[in-house]
């Protein structure tokens, strides 16, 4: 999707002229990026959080060489979705508590950050729990 085809959505959805679907699409964009250059988190409930997270400089390798080469300090910009776009995805069931297993995902990440972790390795291990458990059922399921 670009932003065109969002422009065209909102001229066809909401009925304003192209020009003014066009001038709100920028409007939205423009605050979005004006928030995350202050370094301000956007929340947007059922949907997700986009927030610019420091990283630190760090060692790494050339892939194509294999020599070690100096990452340098950078501020990245991450997407978390809530639990009612990871539900929709996933083709579950939205749950009616949507609204707090966000609240609760927001705070288990700041949470992570205060203590020093990055909120996406957080994810990763709390997926490969989410997996673990699931395969777990499966086999348990199998061996009834």
């Amino acid at each position: 999707m670009t932003k065109a085809d969002i422009i065209e959505g909102v001229y066809e959805k909401v009925g304003f002229s192209k020009k003014e679907s066009a001038e709100i699409v920028e409007l939205v964009f423009d605050t979005f990026k004006e928030t995350l250059e202050r370094g301000d988190k956007i929340k947007i409930s059922g949907f997700g959080n986009f927030q610019v997270r420091q990283k630190k400089a760090r060692v790494g390798r050339n892939p194509q060489t294999g020599r070690e080469i100096e990452i340098s300090a950078r501020r990245v910009l991450t997407f978390r979705p809530s639990a009612v776009l990871k539900a929709a995805l996933n083709g579950e069931q939205i749950p009616e508590n949507h609204s707090e297993l966000d609240a609760a995902e927001d705070a288990a990440a700041d949470a992570a950050e205060a203590a020093g972790l990055d909120p996406e390795d957080l994810d990763e291990e709390l997926e490969e729990v989410e997996e673990y458990k699931a395969s777990a059922g499966g086999m348990k399921a199998k061996a009834e």
